[in-house]
């Protein structure tokens, strides 16, 4: 059988072979990452889980080997059924077949000796994406003392020190191993981070439900999905079709499609042949591509500094306000009945509202009683001084605690969960101006100084409790964006800002796909005509390691229901399915599809295109021009020196880095 994994406990290996990868963490990227390369790209796996139960948490059903376990047994009968029936697009045959069971270790720490023995000496990559960043960079430096030439991808939530690391890593593998060409040691570090990867789908998601964006080289494409026409219409195809929607999306007791959907399943990449006889389906397209601007920093709820509106009371301002129009009325009562300038009717009247000129004694009767009057003024002014300092010492004193939600906020996104998700998340809503309510169990929490820094809304409260959901203004609100780590305290959220505001778009934070299919169900069912959405982190994430360990990155994926579709740059020379052949032959239905091509000479190339080029500090400077083409003709034929963007399924992409692999072996 497929991906068979014995029944624990754990199997009597033997050592692995030369060339096999190995997956060291602690949580649902790991195992997801270890499908993805056993059963996608037909890799020898290794996977390094803690020990069994935690002594802390005896009710926790089963351990980390245990879950992984029934992990590859869902995969394998998935993988089985697929093969069966005959449906699978883009390939012939099963592609693991042949590829022994993934080796599982438990290990509390990879250590040295833990990693001796699961071969990090002989193997081709090491992905550590353990959820402790400390754990992840010691053990990347213990594996690159072992072994010079080990491709390390390693998981990091902070991004400064993560560059960083990637240098240092790659220096001490060139010392290691002084005399040789650094390209032939194949010891490149990838440092990725899930949030970062998982942030731009979810916001989208939260914010529109149905446009994702990619990067490439200064460029924004847009993947947008549109309903299916109705009778007597046509549907703009864009750029190109990158996606059928599943044939259940239109219906209320339909569900999400997933790997293990079948016939009603998404369908990516199709041909026009599949997507002419598609009635009655959605579609995914690529849309107009467009200039990126520069990264700028997320911006402060409510601008920079402290406004007076935030600072005084509306009572205040109004007194001050009434004041001053006194003070004005006493000026021009001056001017009117003596014959002073405006400068010395207003200088006598501003030392009479402070009490410091004399008594007009012998003045006119007018002069006295404006005198008077200015008097009583000033009274006035020495009890609104006072409130005003007290309100200002109040502000700064109340200035580093969280910001409550204003009364009159609407059309805003509630978020839920300030973990490292939920904070990457809630920077690209404030990147894209969108208003933010965040509601967070924990005060000391990853993301509450980052929203205490961009004065952001917070509640402080379990959400399942009632009133905290009231608190966030979700009557009123836009979206309701569930991220927390646990499954059902998302669902029990939704149910219950559901219950308040039916129509309420709903985005959901859930690991398992079968879960989250019966749980698609119940909302559309319940709810037909309101937006839901389930998305997994770790199933967002697991494509850009796994890419990464067969030593290449993506532009971008972009989450189709509950599968995964991928962009990628990749060079012609060495792919035999690209090289040769027009844009039109290249094609693969349900595999890969080249969407641009790079006309920038290989020299003056940008090595990585998901990078912004470089922008003069000059506002006016105009940016460089692209080198991508993407209105591309059929009959163009691709050249081994062209680099070309791809978009793929994860299967697809899998065959084009194998077969690479097995053109250029390892020196």
């Amino acid at each position: 059988m497929l991906g068979f994994v014995p029944p624990l406990p754990q199997q009597p290996g033997r050592p692995p072979s030369a060339g096999h990868m190995i997956v060291c963490g602690d949580d649902a990227l790991a195992r997801r990452l270890a499908v993805e390369l056993r059963f996608v790209y037909g890799e020898r796996v290794t996977l390094l889980l803690p020990p069994g139960r935690d002594a802390n948490s005896p009710e926790t059903p089963l351990t980390q080997r245990g879950r992984a376990a029934a992990l590859f047994g869902r995969m394998s009968a998935a993988m089985n059924r697929a093969g069966n029936g005959g449906g699978t697009t883009g390939g012939s045959g099963d592609t693991n077949a042949g590829v022994e069971a993934v080796r599982i270790m438990e290990a509390p720490e990879p250590s040295d000796d833990v990693l001796e023995e699961a071969g990090v000496d002989r193997a081709a990559a090491l992905a550590l994406v353990y959820d402790d960043d400390e754990r992840n960079i010691r053990a990347a430096l213990t594996a690159r003392r072992l072994n010079p030439r080990l491709r390390l991808v390693i998981r990091l939530y902070n991004r400064k020190l993560g560059q960083h690391l990637e240098e240092l890593l790659d220096q001490a593998a060139a010392v290691a191993m002084p005399g040789i060409d650094p390209a032939l040691l194949d010891a490149s570090t990838t440092v990725l981070s899930d949030a970062d990867t998982a942030a731009p789908a979810l916001a989208a998601t939260a914010l529109t439900g149905s446009s994702k964006i990619i990067q490439a080289e200064g460029l924004l494409l847009r993947a947008a999905e549109r309903p299916p026409p109705r009778p007597g219409e046509t549907a703009d195809p864009g750029l190109c079709t990158l996606a059928l929607l599943s044939s259940t999306t239109n219906d209320p007791a339909g569900a999400e499609g997933s790997d293990s959907s079948g016939d009603e399943a998404p369908q990516l990449l199709p041909d026009e042949s599949a997507v002419a006889a598609a009635t009655g389906r959605g579609t995914v397209v690529l849309e107009a591509v467009s200039r990126a601007d520069p990264d700028r920093p997320a911006t402060r709820m409510g601008g920079r500094g402290a406004p007076l509106a935030q600072v005084f009371s509306r009572r205040l301002r109004w007194s001050a306000l009434g004041v001053a129009a006194a003070a004005l009325a006493l000026v021009i009562a001056s001017l009117l009945t003596t014959e002073d300038t405006a400068i010395h009717s207003t200088y006598l009247t501003l030392l009479d509202l402070l009490g410091m000129n004399d008594p007009a004694e012998g003045a006119p009767p007018a002069r006295q009683i404006i005198q008077l009057l200015s008097g009583i003024a000033g009274l006035l002014l020495l009890p609104l001084l006072l409130a005003a300092v007290l309100e200002a010492f109040g502000t700064l004193r109340t200035a580093s605690s969280l910001r409550r939600p204003p009364r009159g906020l609407s059309g805003h996104v509630v978020l839920l969960g300030l973990g490292k998700i939920g904070t990457r998340v809630l920077v690209r809503l404030r990147e894209l101006d969108i208003p933010v309510v965040v509601v967070e169990e924990d005060p000391e929490a990853r993301g509450i100084p980052l929203a205490r820094s961009m004065h952001v809304p917070t509640v402080i409260g379990d959400v399942t409790q009632e009133g905290v959901l009231e608190a966030a203004k979700i009557r009123r609100a836009h979206a309701l964006l569930a991220l927390t780590s646990i499954d059902t305290t998302n669902l029990e959220a939704a149910l219950y800002a559901r219950s308040v505001k039916p129509d309420l778009r709903v985005a959901l934070r859930l690991y398992d796909d079968e879960f989250a299919t019966a749980v698609y169900r119940t909302l559309r069912t319940a709810h037909p005509g309101a937006l839901t959405r389930s998305r997994s982190v770790s199933h967002l994430a697991a494509p850009s390691f796994a890419v990464a360990m067969m030593g290449r990155q993506i532009l971008g994926a972009v989450p189709v229901e509950r599968k995964v579709m991928l962009f990628a740059a990749l060079e012609v020379a060495g792919h035999p399915q690209l090289e040769g052949h027009t844009v039109e032959q290249a094609f693969r239905a349900g595999a890969w599809r080249v969407l641009a091509i790079d006309a920038t000479p290989p020299a003056d190339r940008t090595p990585d295109l998901a990078a912004l080029p470089p922008y003069t500090p000059d506002g006016d400077a105009v940016p460089p021009p692209s080198g991508l083409v993407w209105d591309l003709h059929p009959g163009y034929v691709l050249r081994a020196t062209d680099r070309v963007v791809i978009a793929a399924t994860r299967r697809g992409l899998a065959e084009l880095l194998r077969r690479q692999r097995s053109v250029v072996p390892r020196q």
